[in-house]
């Protein structure tokens, strides 16, 4: 593990230490430098290696514990993650419904930062005309027949914590194209663990469905609402996910 301390990521103001604690250890975990399974160091040695009390480490592990990323028994603690994640797992694609351009169709993305949906607003915990990050998906054959398109619009939350997503707001002109597949995979990056609602509903009077997904993080902030609208003649959503398994 390598040595960090907390003047290598400063809490953000009003941020509990253990807290920070908890989302670095949560970066350890993910990227695999802990593999899944294998026992923590000891509360010494993580308090010596991130340069906090041994209490600061005990009040993040037990952080840890409540969202089930961290479990102790006689022989300790060790992580409970299935594995290394991936980057875009097909289960939490973003945004909802993507896919890659193939021979006769397009798939374009852009970014603006203007007033979202008044639904999306209330979701997010916005002022209605408080402007935001949105993401616009469309993706369609090459004769312009639109089989699939999405709105996102990030929160104050996402956009406050996640470093990549708050960059684009002074280029989000609505026209140049912005590809943000790894937007899930920045947020995990940021300690942030994501969990998401999808509701599928008919359009009325039309072949289409739309889906809207709502993510938030282990705290009950919301991150993110996407609607993406299907031509259900034309086009299928296919769900993949994995249950744990059970412990032995």
């Amino acid at each position: 593990m390598a040595r960090t301390t907390p003047h290598d990521h400063p809490p953000t103001e009003g941020e509990p230490l253990y807290r920070r604690i908890a989302t670095e250890l949560l970066g350890e975990l993910r990227d695999g430098t802990v593999p899944p399974g294998e026992r923590l160091p000891g509360e010494r040695r993580l308090a010596g290696h991130f340069g906090v009390s041994r209490e600061t480490v005990r009040q993040a592990l037990e952080l840890l514990r409540r969202d089930g990323l961290v479990a102790t028994d006689r022989r300790g603690s060790h992580a409970t993650l299935p594995g290394r994640p991936v980057e875009t797992p097909a289960s939490l694609a973003f945004p909802v419904g993507a896919r890659s351009a193939t021979p006769g169709t397009v798939a374009r993305a852009t970014v603006a930062w203007e007033a979202p949906p008044p639904d999306h607003a209330e979701a997010l915990g916005l002022l209605p005309g408080h402007p935001t990050l949105i993401h616009r998906y469309r993706y369609a054959t090459a004769d312009g027949q639109g089989l699939r398109t999405a709105v996102t619009s990030f929160s104050a939350v996402a956009l406050a914590e996640v470093e990549e997503l708050g960059r684009y707001r002074d280029r989000a002109d609505g026209t140049a194209a912005a590809q943000l597949r790894r937007a899930y995979d920045w947020m995990r990056r940021a300690g942030l663990t994501l969990h998401h609602r999808d509701a599928i509903t008919r359009l009325a009077s039309t072949p289409s469905v739309r889906v809207t997904r709502r993510v938030h993080d282990q705290f009950a902030r919301p991150l993110e609402i996407t609607d993406l609208v299907v031509d259900a003649r034309q086009d299928a959503l296919i769900y993949e996910f994995t249950l744990p398994g059970r412990a032995g």
